[in-house]
Protein backbone atom coordinates (compact mmCIF):
# COMPACT_ATOMS: atom_id res chain seq x y z
CA UNK A 1 0.00 0.00 0.00
CA UNK A 2 1.51 3.80 -1.15
CA UNK A 3 1.13 6.04 2.04
CA UNK A 4 -1.47 8.36 2.46
CA UNK A 5 -1.42 11.58 3.47
CA UNK A 6 -4.89 11.63 5.37
CA UNK A 7 -3.81 8.39 7.36
CA UNK A 8 -2.23 10.42 9.90
CA UNK A 9 -5.49 12.65 10.11
CA UNK A 10 -7.87 9.31 10.28
CA UNK A 11 -6.21 8.34 13.01
CA UNK A 12 -6.03 11.46 15.02
CA UNK A 13 -9.14 11.63 15.06
CA UNK A 14 -10.16 8.48 15.63
CA UNK A 15 -8.69 9.68 19.05
CA UNK A 16 -11.25 12.72 19.40
CA UNK A 17 -14.44 10.93 18.45
CA UNK A 18 -16.41 7.83 19.22
CA UNK A 19 -17.27 7.66 15.01
CA UNK A 20 -14.86 9.12 12.08
CA UNK A 21 -16.21 8.75 8.33
CA UNK A 22 -14.35 8.30 5.52
CA UNK A 23 -15.64 9.41 2.07
CA UNK A 24 -14.66 9.96 -1.28
CA UNK A 25 -15.59 8.00 -4.65
CA UNK A 26 -15.25 4.35 -5.34
CA UNK A 27 -11.81 2.89 -5.67
CA UNK A 28 -9.97 5.95 -4.20
CA UNK A 29 -8.88 3.58 -1.94
CA UNK A 30 -10.83 3.97 1.46
CA UNK A 31 -10.92 0.70 2.70
CA UNK A 32 -7.55 -0.47 2.09
CA UNK A 33 -6.67 2.74 4.22
CA UNK A 34 -9.23 2.44 6.72
CA UNK A 35 -8.10 -1.26 7.04
CA UNK A 36 -4.13 -0.16 7.39
CA UNK A 37 -4.68 2.77 9.54
CA UNK A 38 -6.86 0.42 12.65
CA UNK A 39 -5.58 -3.49 12.02
CA UNK A 40 -7.20 -4.29 15.21
CA UNK A 41 -10.91 -3.36 14.46
CA UNK A 42 -12.83 -5.35 13.31
CA UNK A 43 -14.37 -5.26 9.84
CA UNK A 44 -17.77 -5.69 8.44
CA UNK A 45 -18.83 -4.73 4.73
CA UNK A 46 -22.19 -3.88 4.59
CA UNK A 47 -21.68 -4.45 0.51
CA UNK A 48 -22.20 -8.01 1.56
CA UNK A 49 -25.84 -9.36 1.06
CA UNK A 50 -26.03 -11.63 4.23
CA UNK A 51 -24.28 -8.30 6.64
CA UNK A 52 -26.05 -5.45 4.66
CA UNK A 53 -29.96 -7.33 5.58
CA UNK A 54 -28.78 -8.37 8.81
CA UNK A 55 -28.24 -4.80 9.57
CA UNK A 56 -31.14 -3.34 8.51
CA UNK A 57 -33.21 -5.93 9.84
CA UNK A 58 -32.20 -6.47 13.08
CA UNK A 59 -30.21 -2.98 13.26
CA UNK A 60 -29.95 -3.04 17.34
CA UNK A 61 -28.81 -7.37 16.97
CA UNK A 62 -26.07 -5.78 14.22
CA UNK A 63 -24.80 -3.73 16.28
CA UNK A 64 -24.84 -5.61 19.85
CA UNK A 65 -22.95 -8.41 17.95
CA UNK A 66 -19.95 -6.15 17.45
CA UNK A 67 -17.26 -6.64 20.23
CA UNK A 68 -14.78 -3.60 20.39
CA UNK A 69 -14.30 -1.38 17.94
CA UNK A 70 -15.24 -1.90 14.11
CA UNK A 71 -15.25 -0.28 10.47
CA UNK A 72 -18.38 -0.55 9.06
CA UNK A 73 -17.51 -0.83 5.36
CA UNK A 74 -20.30 0.82 2.26
CA UNK A 75 -22.21 2.37 5.22
CA UNK A 76 -24.37 3.98 2.97
CA UNK A 77 -26.25 0.96 2.07
CA UNK A 78 -27.60 0.77 5.21
CA UNK A 79 -28.26 4.68 6.30
CA UNK A 80 -30.98 4.04 9.06
CA UNK A 81 -28.09 2.51 10.96
CA UNK A 82 -26.75 5.62 12.03
CA UNK A 83 -29.41 6.57 14.16
CA UNK A 84 -28.71 3.18 16.00
CA UNK A 85 -24.91 4.15 15.95
CA UNK A 86 -25.93 7.66 17.56
CA UNK A 87 -27.64 5.68 20.50
CA UNK A 88 -24.74 3.66 21.11
CA UNK A 89 -21.83 6.22 21.04
CA UNK A 90 -24.30 8.06 23.14
CA UNK A 91 -24.26 5.56 25.57
CA UNK A 92 -20.60 4.86 25.36
CA UNK A 93 -18.86 7.84 24.08
CA UNK A 94 -14.98 6.15 24.18
CA UNK A 95 -13.10 7.58 20.97
CA UNK A 96 -12.14 5.06 17.65
CA UNK A 97 -15.83 3.22 18.42
CA UNK A 98 -16.35 2.95 14.63
CA UNK A 99 -15.04 3.96 11.74
CA UNK A 100 -17.55 4.51 8.80
CA UNK A 101 -16.62 3.95 5.06
CA UNK A 102 -18.95 5.01 2.07
CA UNK A 103 -18.69 6.04 -1.43
CA UNK A 104 -21.65 7.80 -1.83
CA UNK A 105 -21.24 11.78 -0.16
CA UNK A 106 -25.07 11.83 -1.14
CA UNK A 107 -26.31 9.47 0.89
CA UNK A 108 -23.70 9.42 3.52
CA UNK A 109 -23.40 12.78 4.71
CA UNK A 110 -27.23 13.68 4.88
CA UNK A 111 -27.59 11.26 7.36
CA UNK A 112 -24.04 11.98 9.42
CA UNK A 113 -25.23 15.20 9.52
CA UNK A 114 -28.93 14.30 11.20
CA UNK A 115 -27.57 11.68 13.62
CA UNK A 116 -24.10 12.30 14.23
CA UNK A 117 -23.32 15.95 14.62
CA UNK A 118 -20.78 16.66 17.40
CA UNK A 119 -20.16 12.98 17.29
CA UNK A 120 -18.29 12.45 14.10
CA UNK A 121 -15.00 13.58 12.55
CA UNK A 122 -15.71 13.80 8.49
CA UNK A 123 -12.67 12.70 6.21
CA UNK A 124 -12.14 12.76 2.30
CA UNK A 125 -10.14 10.59 0.22
CA UNK A 126 -9.96 11.20 -3.58
CA UNK A 127 -7.90 9.25 -5.90
CA UNK A 128 -3.35 9.57 -5.23
CA UNK A 129 -1.84 13.12 -5.69
CA UNK A 130 1.35 12.48 -7.98
CA UNK A 131 3.25 13.07 -4.34
CA UNK A 132 1.41 10.48 -3.38
CA UNK A 133 1.89 8.16 -6.48
CA UNK A 134 5.40 8.78 -6.14
CA UNK A 135 5.62 8.52 -2.14
CA UNK A 136 6.97 11.77 -1.76
CA UNK A 137 5.66 14.04 1.07
CA UNK A 138 4.02 16.82 0.50
CA UNK A 139 4.00 19.85 2.94
CA UNK A 140 0.87 21.23 4.97
CA UNK A 141 -0.88 23.80 2.48
CA UNK A 142 -0.76 26.30 5.08
CA UNK A 143 1.75 28.36 3.03
CA UNK A 144 0.55 27.98 -0.26
CA UNK A 145 3.76 28.66 -2.35
CA UNK A 146 5.29 25.49 -0.22
CA UNK A 147 2.69 23.40 -2.07
CA UNK A 148 4.00 23.89 -5.36
CA UNK A 149 8.09 23.82 -4.67
CA UNK A 150 8.40 19.95 -5.38
CA UNK A 151 11.61 19.29 -7.58
CA UNK A 152 12.03 15.80 -8.67
CA UNK A 153 9.54 13.33 -10.84
CA UNK A 154 10.40 9.98 -12.33
CA UNK A 155 6.92 10.86 -14.31
CA UNK A 156 6.03 12.18 -17.88
CA UNK A 157 3.56 14.88 -17.99
CA UNK A 158 1.26 13.07 -20.64
CA UNK A 159 1.22 9.58 -19.69
CA UNK A 160 0.41 10.16 -16.06
CA UNK A 161 -2.59 12.62 -16.55
CA UNK A 162 -4.00 10.42 -19.29
CA UNK A 163 -3.63 7.39 -16.68
CA UNK A 164 -5.10 9.29 -13.91
CA UNK A 165 -4.34 8.58 -10.30
CA UNK A 166 -7.40 5.82 -9.17
CA UNK A 167 -5.06 3.39 -6.98
CA UNK A 168 -6.14 0.30 -9.10
CA UNK A 169 -4.59 1.09 -12.27
CA UNK A 170 -1.41 1.96 -10.53
CA UNK A 171 -1.13 -0.94 -8.26
CA UNK A 172 -2.68 -3.61 -10.42
CA UNK A 173 -0.74 -2.15 -13.30
CA UNK A 174 -4.69 -1.97 -15.50
CA UNK A 175 -4.61 -0.23 -18.48
CA UNK A 176 -6.45 2.85 -17.94
CA UNK A 177 -8.16 2.36 -20.85
CA UNK A 178 -9.46 -0.94 -19.94
CA UNK A 179 -10.74 0.01 -16.11
CA UNK A 180 -12.03 3.60 -16.49
CA UNK A 181 -14.56 2.47 -19.05
CA UNK A 182 -15.63 -0.43 -16.70
CA UNK A 183 -15.27 1.98 -14.09
CA UNK A 184 -17.93 4.61 -15.92
CA UNK A 185 -19.58 2.02 -16.66
CA UNK A 186 -19.95 0.63 -13.13
CA UNK A 187 -21.05 4.72 -11.73
CA UNK A 188 -23.85 5.02 -14.44
CA UNK A 189 -25.54 1.75 -13.87
CA UNK A 190 -24.93 0.97 -10.47
CA UNK A 191 -24.23 4.09 -8.44
CA UNK A 192 -26.64 6.45 -10.24
CA UNK A 193 -29.37 4.81 -9.97
CA UNK A 194 -28.96 4.90 -6.27
CA UNK A 195 -27.94 8.58 -5.75
CA UNK A 196 -30.95 9.95 -7.86
CA UNK A 197 -34.24 9.30 -9.64
CA UNK A 198 -32.85 9.34 -13.21
CA UNK A 199 -34.87 7.59 -15.95
CA UNK A 200 -32.55 7.36 -19.32
CA UNK A 201 -29.09 6.71 -17.80
CA UNK A 202 -27.76 6.67 -21.87
CA UNK A 203 -29.05 10.41 -21.65
CA UNK A 204 -27.31 10.80 -18.08
CA UNK A 205 -23.93 9.12 -19.94
CA UNK A 206 -24.44 11.55 -22.54
CA UNK A 207 -24.34 14.52 -20.23
CA UNK A 208 -21.50 13.04 -18.04
CA UNK A 209 -18.94 13.82 -21.73
CA UNK A 210 -20.75 16.91 -22.43
CA UNK A 211 -19.49 17.76 -18.92
CA UNK A 212 -15.90 16.93 -19.81
CA UNK A 213 -15.79 18.93 -22.89
CA UNK A 214 -16.62 21.50 -20.35
CA UNK A 215 -13.88 21.10 -18.08
CA UNK A 216 -12.03 24.15 -16.82
CA UNK A 217 -14.65 26.10 -18.11
CA UNK A 218 -17.69 28.76 -16.35
CA UNK A 219 -20.24 26.28 -16.01
CA UNK A 220 -23.36 27.90 -18.63
CA UNK A 221 -26.68 25.83 -16.80
CA UNK A 222 -28.65 26.73 -20.17
CA UNK A 223 -26.28 26.13 -22.21
CA UNK A 224 -25.35 22.17 -21.09
CA UNK A 225 -29.02 21.56 -20.72
CA UNK A 226 -29.98 22.46 -23.99
CA UNK A 227 -26.95 20.18 -25.56
CA UNK A 228 -28.21 17.47 -23.58
CA UNK A 229 -31.54 17.84 -24.14
CA UNK A 230 -32.68 18.40 -20.49
CA UNK A 231 -34.20 21.27 -18.60
CA UNK A 232 -32.07 23.55 -16.94
CA UNK A 233 -33.19 22.25 -13.18
CA UNK A 234 -32.52 18.74 -14.39
CA UNK A 235 -29.16 19.85 -15.78
CA UNK A 236 -28.33 21.47 -12.36
CA UNK A 237 -29.68 18.13 -10.17
CA UNK A 238 -27.31 15.81 -12.25
CA UNK A 239 -24.45 18.20 -11.97
CA UNK A 240 -25.06 17.88 -8.05
CA UNK A 241 -25.21 14.26 -8.44
CA UNK A 242 -21.77 14.05 -10.25
CA UNK A 243 -20.50 16.61 -7.43
CA UNK A 244 -21.31 14.79 -4.23
CA UNK A 245 -20.38 11.49 -5.50
CA UNK A 246 -16.36 12.96 -6.47
CA UNK A 247 -16.79 12.92 -9.76
CA UNK A 248 -16.47 16.68 -10.38
CA UNK A 249 -16.59 19.77 -8.47
CA UNK A 250 -17.37 23.68 -8.85
CA UNK A 251 -14.44 26.02 -8.67
CA UNK A 252 -16.33 29.24 -7.23
CA UNK A 253 -15.33 32.84 -8.49
CA UNK A 254 -13.53 34.79 -5.87
CA UNK A 255 -15.49 37.80 -4.37
CA UNK A 256 -12.95 40.67 -4.39
CA UNK A 257 -14.16 42.61 -7.79
CA UNK A 258 -11.21 45.49 -6.79
CA UNK A 259 -13.50 47.69 -8.26
CA UNK A 260 -13.96 45.80 -11.30
CA UNK A 261 -17.18 43.76 -12.71
CA UNK A 262 -16.29 40.14 -11.76
CA UNK A 263 -18.11 36.88 -13.56
CA UNK A 264 -20.14 34.71 -11.12
CA UNK A 265 -20.29 31.60 -12.54
CA UNK A 266 -18.87 29.22 -11.31
CA UNK A 267 -15.83 26.98 -13.28
CA UNK A 268 -16.02 22.86 -13.45
CA UNK A 269 -13.47 20.58 -13.03
CA UNK A 270 -13.07 16.85 -12.63
CA UNK A 271 -11.44 15.37 -9.79
CA UNK A 272 -8.66 12.94 -12.21
CA UNK A 273 -7.85 13.72 -15.47
CA UNK A 274 -7.60 9.87 -16.35
CA UNK A 275 -11.34 9.72 -16.15
CA UNK A 276 -11.44 13.32 -17.81
CA UNK A 277 -9.17 11.87 -20.67
CA UNK A 278 -11.22 8.82 -21.28
CA UNK A 279 -14.98 10.82 -21.15
CA UNK A 280 -13.35 13.05 -23.91
CA UNK A 281 -12.39 10.22 -26.02
CA UNK A 282 -8.50 10.08 -25.57
CA UNK A 283 -7.34 6.78 -25.70
CA UNK A 284 -3.25 7.37 -25.93
CA UNK A 285 -1.47 9.57 -24.24
CA UNK A 286 -0.08 10.96 -27.39
CA UNK A 287 -2.91 12.35 -28.03
CA UNK A 288 -3.11 14.92 -25.71
CA UNK A 289 -0.43 17.03 -26.63
CA UNK A 290 -2.08 17.88 -30.32
CA UNK A 291 -5.81 17.99 -28.57
CA UNK A 292 -7.84 21.06 -28.31
CA UNK A 293 -8.78 21.02 -24.72
CA UNK A 294 -4.94 20.04 -23.98
CA UNK A 295 -4.95 23.51 -21.95
CA UNK A 296 -7.96 22.56 -20.05
CA UNK A 297 -6.49 19.04 -19.04
CA UNK A 298 -3.51 20.25 -17.88
CA UNK A 299 -5.67 23.24 -15.67
CA UNK A 300 -7.58 20.58 -14.37
CA UNK A 301 -4.68 18.71 -12.71
CA UNK A 302 -3.63 20.90 -11.68
CA UNK A 303 -6.39 22.82 -10.01
CA UNK A 304 -7.47 18.86 -8.93
CA UNK A 305 -3.64 18.36 -7.31
CA UNK A 306 -4.28 21.50 -5.64
CA UNK A 307 -7.72 20.49 -4.49
CA UNK A 308 -6.06 17.02 -3.31
CA UNK A 309 -3.91 18.89 -1.13
CA UNK A 310 -5.86 20.43 1.17
CA UNK A 311 -8.42 17.58 1.46
CA UNK A 312 -5.53 15.19 2.47
CA UNK A 313 -4.83 17.61 4.85
CA UNK A 314 -7.87 17.54 6.20
CA UNK A 315 -9.04 20.93 5.04
CA UNK A 316 -11.58 22.68 2.92
CA UNK A 317 -9.73 24.14 -0.40
CA UNK A 318 -9.62 27.57 -0.04
CA UNK A 319 -9.35 28.13 -3.43
CA UNK A 320 -11.02 30.17 -6.45
CA UNK A 321 -10.94 31.96 -9.57
CA UNK A 322 -10.59 35.45 -10.51
CA UNK A 323 -12.23 36.87 -13.98
CA UNK A 324 -13.87 39.81 -14.84
CA UNK A 325 -15.98 41.32 -17.31
CA UNK A 326 -12.96 42.91 -19.44
CA UNK A 327 -11.51 38.97 -19.86
CA UNK A 328 -8.72 39.32 -17.62
CA UNK A 329 -8.37 36.12 -15.51
CA UNK A 330 -6.54 34.73 -13.06
CA UNK A 331 -6.74 31.01 -13.28
CA UNK A 332 -6.51 30.12 -9.61
CA UNK A 333 -6.72 31.98 -6.35
CA UNK A 334 -5.60 30.96 -3.03
CA UNK A 335 -6.87 32.43 0.00
CA UNK A 336 -5.01 31.83 2.76
CA UNK A 337 -5.02 33.47 6.39
CA UNK A 338 -6.10 36.74 4.82
CA UNK A 339 -3.69 36.82 1.37
CA UNK A 340 -4.03 36.01 -1.88
CA UNK A 341 -2.05 33.87 -3.78
CA UNK A 342 -2.62 33.85 -7.70
CA UNK A 343 -1.55 31.09 -9.95
CA UNK A 344 -1.17 31.02 -13.64
CA UNK A 345 -1.61 27.49 -15.24
CA UNK A 346 0.15 27.03 -18.86
CA UNK A 347 0.55 23.79 -20.56
CA UNK A 348 3.45 25.18 -22.36
CA UNK A 349 7.19 23.43 -21.68
CA UNK A 350 8.79 26.41 -22.44
CA UNK A 351 8.44 29.72 -20.53
CA UNK A 352 8.00 33.10 -22.43
CA UNK A 353 7.41 36.78 -20.79
CA UNK A 354 3.73 36.51 -22.22
CA UNK A 355 2.86 33.84 -19.85
CA UNK A 356 3.58 36.11 -16.44
CA UNK A 357 1.35 38.86 -18.53
CA UNK A 358 -1.45 38.31 -16.15
CA UNK A 359 -0.06 38.10 -13.26
CA UNK A 360 1.90 40.77 -13.06
CA UNK A 361 -1.49 42.92 -14.07
CA UNK A 362 -3.35 41.16 -11.19
CA UNK A 363 -0.80 41.95 -8.76
CA UNK A 364 -0.59 45.30 -9.93
CA UNK A 365 -4.54 45.33 -9.32
CA UNK A 366 -4.41 44.38 -5.98
CA UNK A 367 -1.38 45.65 -4.61
CA UNK A 368 0.20 42.65 -3.54
CA UNK A 369 3.90 41.67 -4.52
CA UNK A 370 5.11 39.62 -7.23
CA UNK A 371 6.92 37.42 -4.87
CA UNK A 372 3.13 35.96 -3.95
CA UNK A 373 2.64 34.82 -7.23
CA UNK A 374 3.62 31.58 -9.26
CA UNK A 375 3.36 30.07 -12.79
CA UNK A 376 3.00 26.42 -13.16
CA UNK A 377 4.00 25.34 -16.54
CA UNK A 378 4.32 21.94 -18.27
CA UNK A 379 8.16 21.85 -18.42
CA UNK A 380 10.62 21.04 -16.24
CA UNK A 381 12.20 24.32 -15.72
CA UNK A 382 12.54 26.23 -11.85
CA UNK A 383 12.95 29.67 -12.04
CA UNK A 384 12.34 33.27 -11.17
CA UNK A 385 11.28 36.06 -13.52
CA UNK A 386 10.32 39.29 -12.58
CA UNK A 387 9.72 38.33 -9.21
CA UNK A 388 7.70 35.37 -9.72
CA UNK A 389 8.11 31.89 -8.90
CA UNK A 390 8.38 29.51 -12.24
CA UNK A 391 7.23 26.16 -11.20
CA UNK A 392 7.29 22.87 -13.48
CA UNK A 393 4.06 20.85 -13.18
CA UNK A 394 5.28 18.42 -10.75
CA UNK A 395 5.91 20.59 -8.57
CA UNK A 396 2.67 20.07 -6.69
Amino acid sequence: MKPRLLTAYLIRDAGYYPVVTLTGPRQSGKTTLARAAFPSHQYLSLELIDQRRFAQEDPRGFLDGIKGPAILDEVQHVPDLMSYIQAAVDEDPAPGRFVLTGSQNFLLMGKVAQTLAGRCGILNLLPFSRAELEAQSQPSPDAPPALFDNSETRLDLWPTLHAGFYPRIHDQGIPPEVWLADYVQTYVERDVRSLSNIGDLNQFGRFLSLCAGRAAQLLNYSGLASDAGISVDTARRWISVLSTSFVLFLLPPHHRNFNKRVIKSPKLYFYDTGLLCHLLGIRQADQIPNHPLRGAIFENHVVAETAKAYLHHRRTPPIYFWRDSTGHEIDLLIEEAGDLYPVEIKSGQTVSAEMLHGLRWWTDLAGRPSTCAMLIHGGGERQTRQGISVRPWFGI
